[in-house]
């Protein structure tokens, strides 16, 4: 009988330790899809940045299309590191990231078999949600003619880039001195399922 209650705590101690394990796990894939999804967002705005006096070429960092998923998984990599998990895949989705990771120890001796061989496994995606719109200038206006120049030729100022709007606020770009809103106002990171 005493045996018997020995097996059944260590059998208790298994399961406890094996959920111990599950959570940490599922917290290493929130962190690491995560860390995808900011990375490609940080993309995102660096590479709006070099083409900010071109709006031709905004759109796409509008709508959150333009980064590079390696580099993006790269830091799903690391961050899966800090948590005791090692990244098994991670996978673009539609402006996101889906990634499984694994712990990266076992659940350990216990008298359930194999467990000291087994490893936790789970799962997280998360997305790159864009919170502005863009309206785009139309190449197909034609420009007005210019007035008969003066004696002197005047230097023409740039004119100020409109038609940006983000959160339901319009934003002017300086072409003098470009600055885009900060990222957390161009675009917003969650897991799927947060708000679903």
């Amino acid at each position: 009988m005493i045996a018997g209650l020995l097996f059944l705590a260590f059998v208790y101690f298994a399961v406890g330790q094996a959920a111990v394990l599950r959570n940490g796990t599922q917290t290493a894939a929130d962190a690491a899809a995560l860390a995808a999804a900011h990375n490609a967002r940080e993309q995102l705005r660096e590479g709006w940045l070099e083409v900010i006096d071109d709006p031709a070429q905004w759109q796409q960092f509008v709508v959150g299309d333009a980064y590079d998923t390696e580099v993006a998984c790269q830091g799903a990599q690391e961050f899966a590191a800090r948590n005791d998990a090692e990244v098994e895949t991670c996978s673009p989705i539609r402006f996101g990231f889906a990634v499984t990771v694994h712990s990266a120890g076992f659940v350990g001796d216990s008298p359930v078999p194999n467990t000291e061989t087994q490893r936790a496994e789970a799962t997280a995606s998360a997305v790159i949600e864009p919170l502005c719109r863009f309206n785009a200038p139309d190449p197909t206006e034609e420009p007005e003619p210019p007035p008969t120049p003066p004696a002197e030729p005047e230097e023409e100022e740039p004119e100020p880039i409109l038609g940006l709007v983000c959160d339901g606020l319009p934003q002017v770009i300086d072409p003098e001195d470009p600055v885009l809103p900060d990222v957390g106002d161009l675009f917003r990171v969650r897991l799927t399922g947060d708000d679903e």
